[in-house]
């Protein structure tokens, strides 16, 4: 049984969180370099089983792609062919910046730690990650009713 693994990809760095193997917990693993993701992935794949990988999907308010999804699809593509065995879930991430600013803000955190953009990814990709979580749980609320 594996984790899950989601990603709020960025430009620049790219905040990860993962499951526990009971898929109950989601925790922030970190952020780094995009140009770093690829190798990261591989190194943790092979200690950590991962069934999975939740990528966030920036939307407008209309529900149309944001402008940063074609940097992202891309990327999306690319996972799906390094790692042919894992399967790659989207999941909106209209607001993640912003609940995690409110999460780190409400954490006590003095002004210059909340200023530190990577804990911002990191604290999004968790979220991303929470609500696939409570959005798979739901569906399978949904079958067994």
């Amino acid at each position: 049984m594996g984790r899950i693994l989601a990603i709020d990809y960025g430009q620049k760095r790219c905040g990860l969180a993962v499951t526990d193997e009971l898929k109950i917990i989601a925790t922030a693993l970190g952020t780094l370099p995009t140009m770093k993701l690829l190798e990261y992935l591989k190194n943790y794949i092979s200690v950590n089983p991962v069934e999975c990988f939740v990528v966030g999907e920036p939307k407008q308010m209309d529900n149309s792609p944001s402008e940063s999804s074609r940097f992202i699809e891309p990327f999306v593509k690319q996972l799906a062919k390094a790692f042919p065995g894992i399967r790659v879930e989207r999941m909106d991430e209209r607001f993640t910046s912003l609940i995690a600013g409110r999460v780190i803000l409400e954490s006590g955190l003095k002004k210059m730690a909340r200023r530190d953009k990577s804990l911002v990814d990191s604290v999004s990709a968790t979220i991303i990650l929470q609500s696939f979580m409570e959005s798979e749980s739901n569906k399978k609320g949904l079958k067994n009713s």
